[in-house]
């Protein structure tokens, strides 16, 4: 046979591009389905359609591939549903520049051509995102790819707005909502980021009505005193419960308000007096339900003052109206001080605009309901979170639940399909498009101008992508899902969401398994961002270093509830591991030339060919188990191990013996289970490393299909020998006392050595280390192993002892004795005067009193170490005289 060459210096851009072309063109992700077994299925976490791939995606979509390549390896049909998101204000807010950007802005447009030029912008924007997903090699089955706005799904979001709006669980309501004005639209709850910013207390009166005093109140926002209906105290308030039912005078207009008693009210904060804006704050409102007050919005949706405010303040911003109502104040003499004051501002998520508290006509979902059947489901152990501890987040987020505002004042989403009449008011809720009125017959009508948030269709994903409302063959097989790969800053955004909607409409959660991965942070554990300019480019590491040592760093460093600390410095442990498995893998091919392969199952295997079967299907375990309960960094660990220390440090070395034998047969031999086991070792790392796996592993003589759909390497009993493998530890730790008193001699590598070993009585390794008497030679680079029964009498022997043997190296005649003996004494020299000073600390109070107690460890550890070095070079000495 000849040697098969690999190319000399391992390049992933020569061989990356043209494998992912030739797994699409071969169909190799498709699901191949058999109905009688259950198949593995995840909905890939949808990006928007405008973004760009983050590092964020770049773990989120590795750990998916792990899986998916894992479990259609092991013969399961494996379907990763790819797709992208809408993302309403997001892609709205792309075009809106790109237009203003030329002078036009959408209103100039309408509403029919904006969306136009906005599904102009999605078929530009989504290739980018996809190719870049196939870039860092998504196993993602393509022919199924979903978009949230595509037909089908339009077709999903209407039956679910309709039903849940027939089964009462959908209203249309005035209620206060998060207003971005920059974005021009209501937001969720969940929407809006908290931050903390330094602002200002502002004290000032407010006179009672019958003139005979004036109550103290504090607030960050004088300005929303202009839509003020109320005061409020604790009704156990001693200070207040003579105030309670009178009225005071409203500064700046003419309005009169009551003075109410509320158990809201804190007695403890500010001064126990709550100034009352229902339309401006969800405290208040709550406040002004139990109390019937009128609620006044102040605010314009550009966050300017409305009409409802007296003449002087109309139109100005809110800033600019917050200073002319202080400046007021004061000159009415009702000012009393602005103190400084840290307090909790909410931000849009997408614009990070500040977010105004403001009273508008929307539509809410009643969440209530729905939550307290995902509970349920979690109750009943349907669903599982990895790791555990994200259950207490669910929970109390659905405990803790309030309705969802799922309205939108934009142009880009799913419209609401909701019409109006305007000859006789009649609202009519359709699954579909109507012309005519269905109860007046008339055909003046005019569909609502809002959209949905782009969650409403979003929170469908597992079931919507599958067919949903069609009762299809990829419903019946796929669903439910099996698991979902998310980051824990949308468990309540998208995982609980989908849980409820699931339950709702298909009597059932939508995956058993949730996994919540860390974050991607920087070396010094900041969250990455423009601003900080932190960030690192998934693509730009790929084009340095290949897709798989992308996905293997990641994996290493994803251990369960932990975020990731990384730099772009991090993947060039991928890129070692990498070119490890080239390097190993062109030595083993190198080796071809001029030999037969044999029928692995009948060639007569030895010891340490049993051995590295026996790690193979050790490490084998350990991955299953690790992956099947989601610690990928085990399972990336255990790859790492057996492959470096187990198959190349030692069996690819111990393996010299036989390929560099004069047998042919016994050549043969070697060559033969070499080829199988890296093909076993390829699969086994194929889910981790998958470009560089399926290049080698289609190169190995009889390999002719694409490993993607393999077989997996599987556990076998019958392969496990913990005997062997005991006795094989036994001879890696005599290997590596005497590789090291080797280097302590600077003995050469092409120096031989002599060696005798003399075992202690009932040893049970002793026979493992007489059958392999020629490896041992081998790999300490000894002339011959004499087994002996007791200490040789001549001098010169440096001995080495382990658990069962004593090893004797007679050392005079590959160095110069005085010359070492001397080196010898000054290393005891200096290692005594480290000894005497680490015991004067340890015996000095002082230190032993304050020193830190890992410091007080450390200086015993390093006096325990010296100690023994200190005996070991006195003992060499000895030896040598």
């Amino acid at each position: 046979m000849k040697a098969v060459e690999l190319e000399k210096t391992y390049n992933p851009k020569d061989f990356e591009d043209r494998i992912y072309d030739e797994w699409i063109k071969n169909n190799e992700f498709l699901p191949r389905i058999r109905e009688e077994v259950k198949p593995f299925v995840i909905v890939i976490p949808p990006p928007n359609v405008t973004g760009v791939l983050h590092m964020g995606h770049g773990l989120n979509n590795s750990l998916q591939d792990i899986l998916i390549r894992y479990y259609r390896m092991n013969g399961v049909p494996t379907l990763w549903l790819p797709g992208t998101d809408h993302a309403g204000i997001a892609t709205q807010n792309v075009v809106e520049k790109r237009l203003l950007a030329n002078g036009i802005k959408r209103v100039d447009l309408g509403r029919e051509k904006f969306i136009e030029k906005t599904w102009e912008v999605k078929k530009e924007h989504h290739s980018i995102i996809i190719d870049q997903l196939k870039k860092i090699g998504s196993s993602c089955d393509w022919t199924r790819e979903r978009f949230t706005l595509d037909e089908g799904l339009s077709s999903a979001v209407r039956e679910v707005f309709v039903t849940l709006y027939e089964r009462n669980l959908i209203y249309k309501g005035k209620y206060l909502v998060n207003w971005c004005a920059s974005c021009g639209t209501a937001l969720a709850d969940d929407e809006v980021e908290h931050q903390e910013l330094d602002g200002r207390m502002y004290h000032y009166y407010y006179p009672l009505e019958d003139g005979s005093g004036q109550l103290e109140i504090a607030t960050t926002r004088p300005e929303t005193m202009l839509g003020d209906t109320a005061l409020a105290v604790n009704p156990d308030d001693e200070r207040y419960t003579k105030y309670i039912g009178m009225k005071a005078r409203l500064p700046l207009t003419d309005r009169i308000i009551p003075i109410i008693a509320d158990s809201y009210v804190s007695k403890d904060f500010g001064t126990g007096v709550v100034k009352i804006t229902p339309a401006h704050d969800p405290n208040d409102w709550e406040i002004s339900e139990r109390h019937n007050l009128e609620k006044i919005n102040i605010l314009n949706e550009d966050r300017t003052l409305n009409s409802n405010v007296p003449e002087k303040y109309r139109g100005m911003a809110v800033m600019d109206a917050r200073k002319t109502v202080v400046e007021d104040i004061k000159k009415l003499g009702l000012y009393i001080r602005d103190v400084d004051h840290k307090h909790q501002v909410g931000h849009c998520y997408r614009c990070h605009n500040v977010v105004e508290p403001y009273m508008s006509e929307q539509w809410f979902v009643k969440m209530k309901p729905l939550a307290e059947k995902a509970l349920d489901a979690w109750k009943k152990d349907e669903i599982m979170f990895y790791p555990k501890k994200w259950e207490n987040t669910y929970k109390h987020w659905l405990e803790n639940i309030r309705d969802w505002c799922i309205s939108r004042q934009l142009w880009w989403g799913h419209r609401i399909p909701v019409w109006y009449c305007d000859d006789c008011g009649e609202m009519t809720v359709s699954r579909t498009d109507i012309e005519k009125c269905p109860k007046c017959s008339g055909s003046n009508l005019r569909q609502d101008n809002d959209v949905l948030d782009t969650w409403f269709s979003s929170w469908l994903w597992p079931f919507s992508t599958l067919g949903w409302p069609e009762k299809t063959e990829d419903i019946k097989y796929f669903f439910p899902t099996t698991a979902l790969v998310t980051a824990y800053d949308i468990i309540f955004f998208w995982v609980a969401r989908m849980i409820m909607v699931s339950l709702e409409f298909m009597g059932e959660v939508p995956f058993r398994d949730i996994y919540i991965h860390g974050l991607i942070r920087d070396k010094h554990g900041r969250k990455m961002s423009k601003s900080l300019g932190n960030g690192i480019n998934p693509l730009d590491i790929v084009n340095e270093y290949g897709a798989d040592a992308f996905k293997f760093t990641l994996a290493f460093l994803a251990a369960q509830g932990q975020d990731i600390l990384i730099d772009s410095e991090s993947f060039k442990f991928g890129s070692k591991f990498a070119n490890k498995l080239w390097n190993a893998s062109r030595y083993i091919l190198m080796n071809l030339e001029g030999r037969n392969i044999l029928d692995f199952e009948s060639v007569k295997k030895n010891d340490i060919d049993r051995w590295i079967i026996h790690r193979l299907n050790e490490a084998t375990s350990v991955i299953e188990k690790a992956l099947k309960s989601y610690r990928f960094n085990d399972a990336a660990k255990a790859a790492y191990e057996y492959f470096w220390e187990d198959f190349c440090d030692w069996y690819i070395e111990a393996s010299k013996l036989s390929l560099y034998s004069e047998e042919p047969a016994e050549k043969d031999r070697a060559i033969t289970i070499l080829l199988k086991l890296l093909s076993e070792t390829l699969k086994l790392l194929h889910p981790f490393l998958s470009y560089i796996t399926e290049e080698i592993y289609l190169k190995i003589p009889g390999n002719v299909s694409s490993i993607v759909n393999s077989q997996y390497p599987v556990f076998d009993p019958a392969s496990s020998d913990e005997g062997l493998a005991e006795n094989m530890k036994q001879l890696q730790d005599f290997i590596r006392q005497v590789r090291t008193l080797r280097s302590e001699f600077t003995i050469p590598p092409s120096k031989k050595i002599k060696l005798k070993l003399r075992f202690d009585k009932g040893f049970s390794s002793s026979d493992f280390f007489k059958n392999n008497r020629a490896l041992v030679a081998m790999l300490v680079t000894a002339g011959d192993v004499d087994f002996v029964d007791s200490k040789p009498s001549e001098g010169g022997n440096i001995s080495v002892a382990g658990s069962g043997y004593e090893a004797y190296i007679a050392v005079r005649d590959v160095i110069d004795v005085p010359m070492e003996i001397e080196k010898l004494k000054k290393e005891i020299e200096k290692s005594e005067s480290l000894y005497k000073r680490a015991s004067g600390k340890l015996s000095n109070p002082q230190f032993m009193d304050k020193a830190p107690e890992d410091i007080i460890e450390k200086e015993k550890n390093t006096k325990e170490e010296l100690g023994i070095k200190i005996a070991k070079m006195k003992s060499y000495i000895a030896e040598l005289q």
